[in-house]
């Protein structure tokens, strides 16, 4: 009854961007909320590069791109671990998309200049549920790492 009752008021509203709970982009925002959380903190940077990140890849205008957040917070807060949302990302991305995937994660953990031992960890084990070979993880983390070397060192160039 209450779910009928959201519906109704979102259709008065105009909030026409529900997003269903089966879909595979609240398993990867999902994801991204644990990878974030993994240290313990989920730092305004982090959240800021996810919602580029997701909002770039999926072409997503902010209403929908919102929802679809809410979503996965939501998701995230329900999960008591990575399986449910590796095997619904795994049942629609290919291996290739797979692969991107972790490659996003470590640009969102790299988001604040930094990468903890818990971060690593939670991206080793959900790149292994995933079937991302370890190989492929580490060239996706040296990739994310030098990409933040670059951001900094042209907001250096820009400064001086």
């Amino acid at each position: 009854m209450f779910e009928r009752f959201k519906v109704f008021l979102e259709e008065l509203t105009g909030s026409t961007a529900r997003i269903d709970k089966d879909d595979p982009r609240v398993a990867v925002i999902g994801l991204c909320f644990q990878v974030m959380e993994a240290d313990g903190a989920v730092r305004a940077s982090e959240r800021r590069k996810m919602r580029e990140l997701i909002k770039s890849h999926y072409k997503l205008d902010d209403a929908a791109l919102n929802a679809l957040v809410a979503a996965g917070e939501t998701a995230e807060s329900e999960a008591i671990d990575f399986y449910r949302f590796t095997s619904e990302i795994k049942r629609h991305l290919s291996e290739e998309q797979r692969v991107e995937l972790v490659g996003m994660l470590w640009e969102i953990v790299y988001a604040d200049g930094k990468r903890s031992e818990m971060e690593d960890h939670a991206i080793w084990r959900i790149a292994d549920l995933l079937g991302v070979s370890g190989r492929d993880r580490l060239l996706k983390r040296q990739e994310a790492a030098a990409k933040i070397d670059l951001e900094e060192e042209s907001e250096a160039q820009q400064e001086s």
